[in-house]
């Protein structure tokens, strides 16, 4: 091994060390910068997040043109590519709700949240920039601050507000909300990220949406068949007894008597004198039609008593000849 023009590689380029963990310091920067990039990047798209902008149940902003788009793909393998969205919880506890392809089915899975726009100077003073801000305090909402909104009205606050405020209405349009309808706009703790998982599964129980709508095919539309299916055997005999007894009435010609008693039954004059008429009229059409069908049957048979002569042709032993009189 040597004087042939070759390398000897040394023991550090051989062996390779484990990765080690990043400190402190470290994490806070990298999920400062997924924080920042989520709140200013749709994660779809790859493109700046602007009006409208719509969340998920994990409180993932979106542009609701990209959504749209993404739904309207074929499926595939780049749809699954598209939908395997680099999450800001992906190494965290946010598992069961798996990527944005599993939690984006329709338009129903999303909210339009409705942020109030403020404008900020900038430090060169060369002109302001549009930022999202709390309508009640006056606050950035941003990577450095906690931002929740309210489903389903969307309106987004300050998360120090809606615990503040006592009740349980929108400040802004004054909608009432539950408890649990308060999405936190990319939520990092534990506890907010298990609170999430709990309402979606809530909410797929019921089989309703993130937007407290009525998913389609959902489990509750089932067990209503069911208890339809149910009650409609333990009525069965009922319901067939009437359906049969209206069947024997369509299926049975009406007499006079009876078409006399419905005519009757109309207690205006007019209509009564029109409906005797019509009848009347029908029943001569269905007499022809009787005797016009019995003509055409008749006319297939001879009906004349009259026999033919027999003539020379009497006897078929003499047929065709002629026997002289005696």
């Amino acid at each position: 091994m040597g004087n042939d023009g070759g390398s000897i590689p040394k023991r550090r380029e051989l062996v390779k060390e484990a990765a080690k963990a990043l400190t402190t310091t470290q994490a806070k920067e990298q999920l400062t910068e997924q924080q920042e990039y989520h709140w200013s990047t749709c994660p779809l798209s790859r493109k700046p997040l602007a009006a409208p902008v719509v969340s998920d149940a994990a409180g993932t902003l979106y542009n609701k043109d990209s959504v749209i788009e993404f739904l309207l793909k074929e499926d595939g393998r780049e749809k699954e590519e598209a939908g395997k969205v680099a999450d800001v919880r992906s190494e965290g506890h946010f598992v069961e709700l798996g990527c944005a392809g599993d939690r984006l089915k329709g338009l129903k899975d999303v909210v339009e949240v409705r942020f109030e726009v403020g404008k900020e100077e900038t430090k060169e003073g060369s002109g302001s920039s549009e930022n999202w801000v709390c309508s009640i305090t006056g606050r950035e909402l941003g990577p450095g601050a906690k931002a929740v909104y309210i489903v389903p009205c969307g309106h987004a606050f300050a998360g120090s507000v809606v615990k503040e405020v006592a009740g349980s209405v929108c400040l802004q349009c004054n909608e009432p909300y539950a408890e649990n309808d308060v999405i936190p706009i990319l939520p990092i703790l534990p506890t907010d990220l298990a609170r999430l998982n709990l309402r979606i599964k809530t909410l797929r129980e019921k089989g309703l949406t993130h937007a407290l709508k009525k998913a389609p095919g959902s489990k509750k539309r089932k067990k209503n068949a069911e208890k339809d299916s149910n009650g409609g055997e333990a009525n069965g005999t009922t319901t067939k007894s009437k359906s049969s007894s209206d069947e024997d009435r369509k299926a049975k010609p009406k007499a006079n008597g009876e078409n006399e008693t419905t005519v009757n039954s109309i207690k205006n004059s007019a209509t009564a004198s029109l409906t005797r008429k019509v009848m009347e009229e029908q029943e001569e059409r269905n007499k022809r039609r009787k005797l016009g069908q019995n003509e055409n049957v008749k006319s297939l048979f001879n009906t004349t008593s009259s026999k033919p002569s027999t003539g020379n042709s009497a006897d078929y032993m003499t047929r065709g000849f002629s026997i002289g009189k005696k």
